[in-house]
């Protein structure tokens, strides 16, 4: 992980370098949004066969979140950025179960549990405009798992008669590698919207028992100084 992180600051490094050498300015930003995360893999395949074995009494749901953090913008040629950032983000995934019995429908008795991973995302991405503001993005993103929870709900009638939370980090794998890419504008003024999708490479598995994957769909409003 060391060696990762030394090989971005190096690659910024080298990019500050040729940026102050043709005296153009880095500007700093932040940004914020919505996440909507899932896993994808053989874990969701197994649910999936279980969704089908209780007649959709069972559904997978994506864990709502966000993410927030700066970055730098670094001007390497006309029309063309290099961004390093870094942002705690939110992912994971959610269960939600049915008693299914038609005589017991109007209970509306659930059972929901809610993977709940919490990162630290460090995304190098390369920036190119098209026009005037808007840009499209991508590049490769190494994340650092701080914390994994799983919780437990359960309830009828709108009533919660179970809501637990306990700790998963052990047996999830700490680091993450993903590709990141999206499309934005950019307004004169510095603010900046963007849509983007985190494609984990990288199981979540520390043990490597089942491949499955971080999917993260994001929308985000900035600030570039």
């Amino acid at each position: 992980m060391k060696r990762i992180f030394l090989l971005i600051a190096v690659v910024i490094g080298l990019f500050a370098a040729k940026v102050n050498a043709q005296q153009q300015p880095v500007r700093f930003g932040i940004r914020a949004g919505a996440n909507l995360a899932e896993w994808q893999g053989e874990t969701v395949n197994s649910v999936q066969n279980l969704m089908d074995f209780t007649n959709g009494s069972v559904s997978r749901q994506m864990r709502e979140g966000f993410h927030i953090g700066g970055y730098l913008a670094i001007p390497v040629a006309p029309g063309f950025e290099i961004e390093p950032g870094i942002q705690y983000s939110q992912k994971g995934m959610r269960l939600v179960g049915k008693i299914p019995m038609e005589q017991a429908e109007f209970l509306n008795a659930t059972v929901t549990l809610t993977n709940k991973a919490d990162y630290i995302d460090v995304p190098v991405l390369a920036k190119v405009y098209i026009g005037e503001g808007f840009h499209i993005y991508g590049g490769p993103q190494v994340s650092y798992l701080v914390s994994n929870k799983i919780q437990a709900e359960a309830g009828a009638l709108g009533f919660k008669a179970l809501n637990r939370e306990w700790d998963m980090k052990s047996g999830f794998r700490e680091l993450d590698v993903a590709v990141s890419g999206g499309l934005g504008y950019r307004f004169v003024n510095g603010f900046n919207i963007s849509a983007g999708y985190d494609y984990g490479l990288s199981s979540v598995d520390a043990n490597n028992s089942f491949e499955t994957y971080n999917r993260v769909v994001k929308a985000s409003v900035g600030f570039t100084f």
